[in-house]
């Protein structure tokens, strides 16, 4: 086993470096310089600051202050620095400790593929109704906000005065009737012809104009704004996201970072998913729920899609929102079949505006 080690002694009072020859002995380090110093460093005394790395100089360092320094290259001196005096170095970096490290972490990396295709396979859609249900709702406010800032920045937003107290008024009346939901709901209504609705994370609802404006009155778009509401109050986007996003939105959930590139990410995830049966058919029974109770006409919601898709038949560019709502002729045949109370008296909305002028604002 090699014992003496070329390298640098610094004084600690210059910037100068002194070839030396360091020799490992049982209790320290015996130092001759080449300019005739010899120095004693007992192991107790003498501490490591760099080193720890691979490719790394090994730095030792003795004293306080004006700390007096060595400078060693090879890093197989730390290798024989344990093995002279294992008793006396256990606070020096061991190398041996980086291959243990490199295995560890090769074992975990294969364990974590593996663990990944079985999620894949087996445990994503289960593991996403999970994750869902614990997601902090400050999380999906802060992901809906970037997604609804990135789909329709500010630029790009309606915002007339009448047409905002309008959908405000429909917003209020249906929220009013829910209970213990910890969101607070804005509808956003996009510029842009688009025939189309979604429910971001976080209670975000974005409307296009192109489909407020298929609307024949305010029940038709209550209707769309309690479908799209079920959806954020049974967490169906959140779960939609935790299932398909990539690594770096998964780690952003993660870590509660949400960056525009994440917004980014999240609206074209969303608009790109297709909610399954299950979650279409709860949100129209549960939004017809909610319409019942705030006393809103729940045949908005059927007609409106009914004539959607009578329309669609005959032009093209409006089926953009049936077609992100599968199974559009057994939904209507569902809805249909929903029970009124006998008592049921529904509330005529915004008896003070005329619903042709409000929904044309947005072009102007």
């Amino acid at each position: 086993m090699q014992t003496k080690w070329e390298g640098y002694y610094l004084d600690g009072k210059s910037s100068t470096r002194h070839r030396a020859v360091i020799s490992l002995e049982g209790s320290g380090l015996n130092i001759s310089t080449d300019n005739q110093l010899t120095l004693w460093w007992p192991y107790a005394e003498t501490r490591q600051t760099q080193g720890f790395y691979s490719g790394e100089q090994i730095r030792l360092e003795k004293g306080e202050g004006n700390r007096e320094a060595i400078l060693i290259a090879d890093p197989a001196f730390l290798t024989a620095l344990h093995h002279v005096a294992p008793a006396s170095t256990p606070h020096f970096y061991n190398p041996a400790h980086r291959l243990r490290r490199r295995d560890r972490t090769m074992l975990a990396a294969f364990a974590i593929v593996g663990i990944a295709v079985g999620l894949y396979v087996w445990g994503i859609p289960g593991l996403s109704t999970l994750l869902a249900a614990r997601v902090p709702v400050a999380w999906e406010e802060r992901l809906g906000h970037a997604m609804a800032e990135r789909v329709a920045p500010n630029g790009k937003r309606c915002t007339g005065q009448a047409l905002k107290q309008a959908i405000n008024s429909i917003l209020h009346t249906l929220t009013g009737a829910l209970v213990d939901v910890p969101y607070t709901f804005q509808v956003i209504v996009v510029n842009d012809h688009i025939m189309n609705a979604f429910a971001a994370p976080g209670g975000y609802i974005l409307v296009f104009r192109g489909l407020l404006e298929r609307t024949r009155n305010p029940e038709e778009l209550a209707g769309v704004l309690a479908h799209e509401i079920q959806h954020i109050v049974h967490k169906h986007a959140t779960r939609a996201l935790l299932q398909n996003a990539s690594t770096k939105l998964l780690l952003a959930a993660l870590t509660g970072e949400m960056s525009g590139a994440f917004g980014l990410e999240g609206a074209n995830t969303l608009g790109a998913l297709r909610y399954s049966r299950q979650h279409e058919e709860e949100a129209d029974a549960e939004g017809m729920k909610l319409l019942i109770a705030a006393n809103v006409n729940p045949s908005g919601m059927v007609n409106f899609l009914d004539g959607l898709r009578s329309e669609g038949l005959s032009t093209s560019g409006f089926m953009t929102y049936l077609s992100t709502h599968p199974s559009t002729d057994d939904r209507i045949q569902k809805l249909q079949w929903v029970k009124w109370p006998a008592n049921f008296k529904p509330v005529k909305l915004l008896q003070d505006f005329d619903w042709s002028d409000v929904k044309e604002t947005c072009r102007h």
